[in-house]
């Protein structure tokens, strides 16, 4: 196998696990994401431009906030991207990097559109299934390599629990009550992080044994939160947060830690400049290389994140300071949309209990200092008027400068997408096509 001057890069990624793993402090035992934080560089505060599956893959892959890639919805529901040539691969290749995917990629329902070199074709995304298929093609890959090797893990279904003990212990996320059920809940999706853990696992030990080590940049992330309650498909920290670790060349080791906020933009400029190719004049994010060579404390004020289509229709934008996060709703929905979380356990107990019939403002304000779990809404309080009105009109100008079509009012579901109603309590509802109101 030819060595190259340029670092390979592997891309692992998997659904649905935002940060509960262990190298974040919780109680999800983890140990081989934990070797690459050991060993790597994390990102404490890095969020995904879009909490849903499709839609924070698609903007990580081109570099662009989903209303300008096209990925305003779910790829299996019929949304793509404007264009594929947009892609990662693309850049890449013109570096001399052969890409090769593996396992879930959500942004097209066929896959071989998207551009790699190789997609290899599998009947499970599990990664008891995806991890021995990565190591067969990691031991006759040439060099420089792009690999995205993508995990089913920590989608729902969870697998079930793996011991009394989780089933008894097990925390649920601190916005769920505590309850058997809850608990229950958990235990399974920790089950489900320790296959993810073990899928991992088992490509890094593959890169162990066919001495690709040194020479591989490693990106491990997730598309976005937790498949709980108010947690994936919303803008709270507990939607967007994502894990992200990266270890090999450019600076990427010793067991740093970052504070400062990243996103999922980042990665495709970061990865631009590792591998010597062009930044296309699409990209919105800014290269993590400045603050990983300790040129600069921070390379963002703000973040902004969006949804618009989940499972249904429910046009939202956010920004998020070190300090404050500002959301703003687009339409007249008062109430949760029940359709955008999946169904669980842990959903039933809050529906059970009134979830439904909660009213949801129009506008959020959240001090994430004073109250990090983003519970105590302060936009109609007149003490934080002046905060409030300096990132309503930060969100206005950036929706203004990126073209966001919300301006110009609600967002149609474009021909052959299907989606539930904001009014279904179900993802699994029926399927409707056409206008989303």
């Amino acid at each position: 196998m030819p060595k190259s001057a340029k670092p390979n890069i592997l891309y692992i990624h998997s659904h649905d696990t935002g940060r509960y793993v262990q190298p974040y402090g919780y109680q999800v035992p983890t140990p081989n994401i934990q070797l690459l934080a050991d060993q790597g560089v994390l990102f404490r505060k890095a969020f995904c431009a879009a909490p849903t599956c499709s839609g924070s893959r698609a903007s990580l892959l081109t570099g662009q906030y989903c209303h300008n890639n096209g990925m305003l919805g779910l790829a299996h529901r019929g949304w793509s991207l404007n264009d594929y040539g947009e892609h990662l691969v693309h850049p890449l290749r013109e570096a001399g990097y052969r890409s090769v995917l593996i396992g879930e990629q959500h942004i097209s329902e066929d896959p071989a559109v998207i551009g790699y070199d190789e997609v290899i074709d599998v009947d499970s995304h599990h990664a008891g299934d995806i991890a021995p298929i990565s190591i067969d093609a990691l031991r006759t890959a040439s060099e420089p390599f792009f690999f995205s090797v993508g995990f089913f893990e920590t989608h729902r279904q969870f697998r079930a629990p793996t011991s009394v003990r989780d089933s008894l212990y097990s925390l649920p996320p601190s916005n769920l009550p505590d309850t058997p059920d809850t608990r229950r809940d958990m235990a399974a999706f920790k089950a489900s992080a320790r296959s993810l853990d073990q899928g991992i696992g088992a490509v890094l030990n593959g890169l162990h044994d066919f001495g690709l080590t040194e020479r591989t940049l490693i990106i491990c992330t997730t598309d976005h939160g937790l498949a709980f309650p108010a947690a994936k498909a919303t803008l709270y920290d507990r939607g967007t947060g994502v894990m992200l670790i990266m270890r090999g060349p450019e600076g990427f080791t010793g067991g740093k830690v970052y504070d400062s906020m990243v996103s999922h933009l980042d990665i495709y400029p970061t990865l631009c400049d590792v591998a010597g190719a062009e930044h296309p004049p699409f990209l919105q994010g800014t290269s993590l290389l400045p603050l990983v060579r300790g040129e600069t404390e921070r390379i963002h004020d703000e973040v902004f994140t969006e949804v618009t289509f989940h499972a249904a229709y429910e046009p939202t934008r956010a920004i998020r300071t070190e300090r404050w996060k500002y959301i703003r709703r687009f339409d007249d929905n008062q109430h949760p949309v029940l359709a955008n979380c999946d169904d669980s356990a842990s959903k039933e107990a809050l529906v059970e209990a009134g979830w439904a019939d909660q009213i949801v403002g129009t506008e959020q304000l959240y001090d994430l200092t004073l109250d990090p779990a983003e519970a105590r809404n302060l936009a109609e309080d007149a003490t934080h008027s002046e905060v409030l009105a300096e990132l309503r009109d930060k969100l206005e100008r950036w929706m203004e400068e990126t073209d966001d079509p919300l301006l110009d009012g609600p967002v149609e579901v474009p021909p052959g997408a299907v989606v539930n109603q904001p009014g279904q309590a179900s993802p699994n509802d029926p399927l409707q096509s056409g206008s989303p109101a």
